[in-house]
């Protein structure tokens, strides 16, 4: 099969050669013919030899890599990537637990699918495209989901209107590309349930990949007084509760998230009086409360999605750490997190170490946080890496 060729620069091919699977539009001599937005193309270095294929797409990302041999990308290209990427969810024991239905399947680059994302709720997959390539290819991609997936999924729901570059122009809607009416909202995540809301929540409607960061909450959590910072859907309070958590509480600035946090507390812990939510503004929280706490998470949403605000974020995540750290009771546990792509691991850990300095406290670092395995990061691309925490110790 022939496509559209994507010339490069003379040495703009060496980064292609180490597998990274972005081409940048810098980074291109000339194009024969004009694509159309998520076009697949054919990509050649300066000599005119072969290196990979591609979609196309407006922006400084210009090419996302789909192959590195000439083949055709077609249906079966789709399953083969899919079933590798589901063979893994079922070694890690994910997929087909009876404890556990909630899980990531595709995970954009780290399973050779740049700019596709696929959670998995109980019998529901929610689809997201974050390139034009794979918005173009959605119809063939829900079937081919469905076809290694089987029984095992009966919905496949596509959420790609506020994830897409708005240059495309691409008129992208929400809705069911197959099934709709056997859906049930209710996810099963290491023996807790979680409404989850991907027609109108954040992201697919869960926070997938916090949770081994929760489950190890639950370890920690045992007598404490918890405060669970930006909750949405109250994850690590529930986790916390069935730790033995002597109190929790949970704030998030969104009211829709609050009235989410607590439909899942009272559907894991229907007589419970040690739980409060609250929907307040997180900074103001922080800055008025007491001492009470001697467990925070602090789990913001991205301070930084792109390079040009990094410095904002950083200040932001030091002025959230210091006020934590200054309130927290001695002997406290905070489990703080940057789920920001352009903020390093250095970065985070140097911006909560100023806080400590700050705060003139002891603080030890107990365990460094990322995210799950099934959320891979492709070797070759280090950009995938997005998701960091630390778990400190205050005296």
């Amino acid at each position: 099969m022939s496509y559209k060729k994507v010339y490069l620069n003379s040495g703009k091919e060496e980064s292609l050669k180490r597998f990274h699977p972005w081409v940048f539009s810098g980074a291109i001599h000339h194009i024969d013919g004009t694509p159309e937005e998520g076009e697949i193309v054919e990509i050649y270095d300066a000599k005119k030899q072969f290196i990979a294929l591609g979609h196309c797409q407006i922006g400084s990302i210009a090419v996302r890599v789909l192959s590195f041999e000439h083949e055709a990308i077609d249906t079966d290209f789709w399953k083969k990537r899919i079933a590798f990427a589901y063979q893994l969810r079922k070694q890690l024991k994910l997929a087909a637990n009876a404890e556990n239905n909630t899980y990531r399947l595709i995970h954009g680059e780290g399973d050779g699918l740049p700019g596709l994302i696929a959670d998995v709720y109980g019998n529901t997959v929610v689809m997201q495209a974050h390139s034009p390539g794979m918005h173009v290819a959605r119809y063939e991609l829900a079937e081919a989901l469905k076809d290694v997936l089987g029984d095992a999924i009966d919905n496949i729901y596509y959420k790609s209107e506020s994830t897409l570059p708005y240059k495309a122009d691409l008129g992208a809607e929400n809705g069911y590309l197959i099934g709709g009416q056997n859906v049930s909202s209710i996810a099963l995540e290491n023996g807790l349930q979680f409404h989850v809301d991907w027609v109108k929540g954040q992201k697919t409607g869960f926070f997938v990949d916090q949770r081994d960061n929760r489950g190890l909450l639950e370890h920690y959590s045992k007598g404490r007084s918890v405060l669970n910072m930006f909750c949405y859907t109250g994850g690590f309070s529930c986790y916390a509760m069935r730790g033995g958590a002597e109190l929790v509480h949970s704030v998030d600035s969104s009211a829709k998230a609050i009235d989410l946090t607590n439909e899942n507390i009272a559907l894991n812990f229907p007589e419970n009086s040690r739980h409060r939510a609250f929907a307040e503004d997180a900074f103001k929280y922080l800055e008025q409360m007491g001492s009470q706490y001697d467990l925070i998470v602090l789990d913001p949403p991205a301070f930084a999605k792109h390079r040009n605000v990094l410095k904002n974020a950083l200040q932001g995540y030091r002025k959230l750490n210091a006020i934590a750290l200054e309130k927290i009771k001695p002997g406290g546990i905070i489990f703080t997190f940057s789920c920001s792509q352009v903020v390093s691991k250095n970065d985070f850990r140097l911006a909560v170490f100023s806080a400590a300095a700050q705060s003139g406290r002891k603080v030890r670092i107990l365990q460094q946080l990322a995210q799950p395995a099934d959320h891979p990061i492709n070797i070759y691309h280090p950009e995938g890496e997005y998701l960091k925490g630390l778990i400190l110790a205050v005296e």
